[in-house]
């Protein structure tokens, strides 16, 4: 904890390690773009009902009946989008400058974990409205899962009853509201240790 709060906060840094043209902070971007979703899906948390049945009248009432509600579910939305786009910016600017270099390869992998969940928490939270678009987009998804290896098997384990039925929906919201965020938390606060771990950011060349 230390660590990462001394990388948020450093005493003193480098002034090449300031550049904003070299790193464009887009790790730092992405994270902020995290948090967001993290309070304003913690908000939506308290209007949501995770039933096949329910779901979509939920939202619903929560973009008409709820004052705010409609701002704070495309504040959600948009962030979501960010993170993905910034994370993706940060993997090409990590590759194009050599950062994954030694001794910055157990950062490297973390990072690509972390685009994975990136990716795979927007896939999760994609179902929860439960509209027609939700549905026939994750059932794509799933098809096309199941041509993977091991994807039968991932299949079945997310959507057990089939896309849209109760466990599936249950599943795919306990993964997009707790299970998954921490895991981003921790591979997050891991990542910004390393960073300090490694004596910075700079240079990599």
């Amino acid at each position: 904890m230390n660590d990462f709060l001394k990388h948020l906060f450093p005493k003193v840094t480098l002034e090449k390690n300031l550049r904003f043209t070299y790193t464009f902070c887009l790790g730092g971007l992405a994270f902020t773009a995290f948090l967001l979703m993290i309070v304003s899906g913690t908000l939506l948390l308290f209007y949501y009902q995770p039933t096949p049945e329910r779901a979509y009248q939920s939202i619903l009432f929560l973009e008409a009946s709820v004052r705010g509600g409609r701002m704070v579910r495309s504040i959600h939305y948009l962030s979501s989008h960010a993170m993905l786009l910034l994370i993706l910016l940060h993997t090409l600017r990590v590759i194009f400058t050599g950062a994954y270099h030694r001794p910055r390869q157990l950062n490297w992998l973390i990072g690509v974990a972390l685009l994975f969940l990136t990716v795979f928490a927007g896939y999760t939270g994609y179902l929860l409205p439960m509209d027609q678009l939700a549905f026939w987009a994750t059932k794509t998804g799933s098809e096309l899962l199941s041509t993977v290896p091991f994807g039968e098997g991932i299949k079945s384990l997310l959507a057990p009853d089939g896309v849209g039925e109760p466990l599936s929906l249950l599943r795919f919201y306990a993964l997009h509201i707790a299970i998954i965020p921490l895991s981003i938390a921790a591979l997050s606060a891991l990542h910004f240790y390393r960073v300090r771990k490694n004596r910075g950011v700079l240079p990599y060349l």
